[in-house]
């Protein structure tokens, strides 16, 4: 029950973002970042148990600090790129907040991902997928706030300029490293839909919500279209299969 209520607050938070400006979307947005973290950990440690928690918070937050590090210092994977100071504390230039956003969103896709399919790769092949594409409605949003900025910026995805392509290719690389490392730190792990329905709907909310708001409320109709198309092959058939078990 107590993730349930964990949810409800994301929920509300992120229903907050649209309603505020300035600094206080700011500190939404680092808020709703330390919610959802702490809601994918305290899944993964209540269902799993404490070794699954610690391979989740090496794996996917000490990897994402990591490949955040290795990426503005270098630009690659994604492209050149620099943080604001918009979003607190940085370390080797990378917001301390960024490497949570990774751990929110790597366990529900995973979880997704281990509902729809079956076998080590098919399963990684799609929990990295899944984990890639919610940075086509991310990437758009935080940028638009000047939350973080690229130094090359084309070639872009029609209707989302200031944003290279290679930045979603590099998500896509490394989301599915991210998502090997997982599997060979948990095994199998296979499906519990009673107990992990909590983050099915964590990762169905952010599809709807984010498609909502993008193309309603933040005046960026381009990214909710991208958006929709990249997540929908892992969140529509989560939805059907939800609904028709």
């Amino acid at each position: 029950m107590r993730l349930w209520f964990g949810l409800g607050a994301l929920v509300l938070a992120e229903i907050g973002y649209p309603l505020t400006g300035g600094r206080a979307r700011a500190a939404l947005v680092v808020a709703t970042v330390c919610a959802g973290f702490a809601l994918s950990m305290l899944h993964a440690y209540s269902t799993r148990g404490v070794r699954a928690a610690g391979a989740l918070l090496l794996v996917t937050t000490g990897g994402g600090f990591a490949v955040e590090a290795v990426g503005r210092a270098t630009g690659y994977p994604f492209g050149a790129y620099d943080y604001t100071g918009a979003l607190g504390p940085r370390l080797l230039g990378v917001p301390l907040v960024i490497p949570l956003a990774w751990t929110w969103m790597a366990w529900p896709a995973w979880l997704a991902a281990g509902r729809l399919v079956a076998g080590p790769l098919a399963r990684i092949g799609v929990a990295g997928a899944g984990l890639a594409a919610w940075d086509l409605f991310l990437d758009p949003q935080m940028v638009s706030q000047g939350y973080w900025l690229w130094h090359t910026t084309t070639p872009a995805l029609p209707g989302v300029p200031g944003i290279p392509v290679t930045n979603y290719l590099g998500w896509l690389g490394v989301a599915v490293a991210l998502m090997a490392l997982l599997r060979g730190a948990l095994g199998d792990d296979p499906a519990r839909p009673r107990d992990d329905a909590p983050m099915y709907a964590v990762y169905l909310w952010t599809y709807t919500s984010s498609i909502l708001a993008h193309g309603v409320f933040l005046g960026l109709p381009a990214s909710a279209a991208w958006g929709a198309v990249g997540m929908g092959p892992v969140a529509v058939p989560l939805a059907v299969r939800l609904w028709r078990p």
